[in-house]
């Protein structure tokens, strides 16, 4: 038998032992549909002649088997079915990079020189409506009016300058909506579009996230629209 040279005996003989190790069957200690059988043909064969078995007992273990074998190639099936069903789901969340989708989100990230989409949500008329671009130490670094709006979704455009006209600069940015509600100060829903940077196909769940610029990432499920660049 071949040893390895500059072992020990003792390391040649754990060697031969690991590398000759049969591989675990996963199937090993099921019964399937042909040892059931041969069970059944074996407990006819030598069952008592005067007491022989009864034909619902014997049809009620064959029904047993029988739902139990459809129950594990029901389960095989389902198992081949999801991960078909990831793969299309990730070759379909693959044509969003590019595109922008809809997050229930007012923080944002961007580049120098880029525009910004928003969308304001309101369930109430509201009055004196503004919408404050603001920097993560909360600077305000524009202030864009928008006057009265009615109960309902309307989308925004920020020009990603601030109020010097200059462009600003890269970072992480929120949108908060401030107006009247029924003559009270109130703070309103902002959403923002987000650029999908990438796909990733995470978890053995196969949970799907999308890669936005900025930095985070959301699940596939979590999209509320999907729009052009």
């Amino acid at each position: 038998m071949e040893t390895v040279s500059g072992s020990s005996p003792l390391d040649n003989i754990r060697w031969q032992q690991e590398t000759s190790t049969p591989e675990a069957d996963p199937n090993r200690g099921m019964l399937t549909q042909e040892d059931f059988f041969a069970l059944l043909t074996q407990e006819l064969s030598h069952q008592d002649p005067t007491k022989p078995v009864e034909n619902n007992e014997m049809i009620s273990q064959m029904t047993a088997f029988s739902t139990t074998d459809g129950v594990s190639n029901l389960n095989d099936q389902f198992t081949n079915f999801a991960a078909s069903m990831s793969s299309s789901q990730a070759l379909q969340a693959s044509s969003l990079v590019g595109r922008s989708v809809l997050v229930d989100d007012n923080v944002f990230g961007m580049e120098e020189g880029e525009e910004v989409k928003g969308k304001l949500v309101t369930d109430k008329a509201a009055s004196n409506v503004n919408i404050y671009v603001e920097n993560v130490a909360g600077e305000i670094v524009q202030t864009v009016p928008v006057g009265n709006v009615k109960a309902g979704e309307f989308t925004f455009t920020w020009d990603g300058q601030g109020a010097n006209g200059e462009p600003a600069p890269e970072g992480a940015y929120r949108f908060r909506v401030a107006g009247l509600v029924e003559g009270e100060a109130n703070e309103l829903q902002a959403m923002t579009y987000r650029k999908v940077d990438s796909v990733t196909l995470a978890g053995a769940g196969g949970s799907i996230l999308l890669n936005l610029n900025g930095g985070s990432s959301m699940k596939l499920s979590d999209v509320v629209e999907v729009t052009q660049g």
